[in-house]
């Protein structure tokens, strides 16, 4: 795991940690559009990823094999053609007046390149780590660098639940950025849902402020 200094980030302020998909960056539907150009349909039914994709008049949802290829694929390729998440550019830039963000996404290991250049390219000058599995490992890792707030936000619960079980001082926050996606998207108690940027900042902010 790298030093907070090695990312060029100070263990002298407070810390936020966020994901990209459906937080920063509105995943499903860049996706959705890769796939209408190889002919096939997201249909937001679930909140689910590959069960979601179809060829067009059928019922039964693409086999999980050939959704993993066009993930791979289109992390591969296109990542860095979605848009970003209403707000999370401003929001961003706000919390940076008064804190280091590391941006930490799932996501394979080829998108590291597009990954960092999509994040330029809209201005978000902050180190990328990409991860696989559980977050919570390598957030605690990176958390335990710093004496000061920490925070974390992440659309999916195993991640938050991962980040509060291994560094429980952490605040977490979800956010589901697709308003397709909303009505779908599970919750719990142990982490604040709250899809508008704006508000969410406020809220990292009197967390980092505690």
């Amino acid at each position: 795991m790298p030093s907070l200094e090695s990312l060029g980030l100070s263990r002298d302020r407070p810390l936020v940690l966020v994901d990209v998909d459906e937080v920063l960056g509105l995943f499903m539907q860049g996706f959705g559009d890769f796939l209408a150009g190889r002919g096939l349909e997201m249909r937001i039914e679930r909140f689910a990823l590959f069960q979601n994709i179809y060829r067009p008049g059928e019922d039964q949802h693409l086999d999980l094999n050939e959704g993993k290829a066009l993930f791979d694929a289109f992390f591969a390729s296109h990542c860095h053609e979605i848009e970003p998440a209403p707000g999370a550019i401003a929001a961003l830039n706000r919390l940076g007046r008064q804190a280091e963000i590391l941006i930490l996404s799932n996501a394979p290991a080829p998108a590291e390149r597009l990954r960092s250049q999509w994040l330029r390219s809209h201005g978000l000058e902050h180190p990328l780590i990409l991860n696989t599995g559980p977050k919570g490992p390598v957030a605690s890792a990176l958390t335990r660098q710093t004496a000061h707030p920490t925070a974390f936000v992440d659309d999916l619960l195993p991640n938050l639940d991962s980040v509060a079980d291994h560094s429980p001082g952490t605040a977490t926050f979800q956010h589901v950025a697709d308003e397709r996606l909303r009505p779908y998207a599970p919750v719990s108690d142990r982490h604040p849902r709250i899809d508008d940027w704006a508000e969410l900042a406020e809220a990292i902010e009197a967390a980092l402020r505690r």
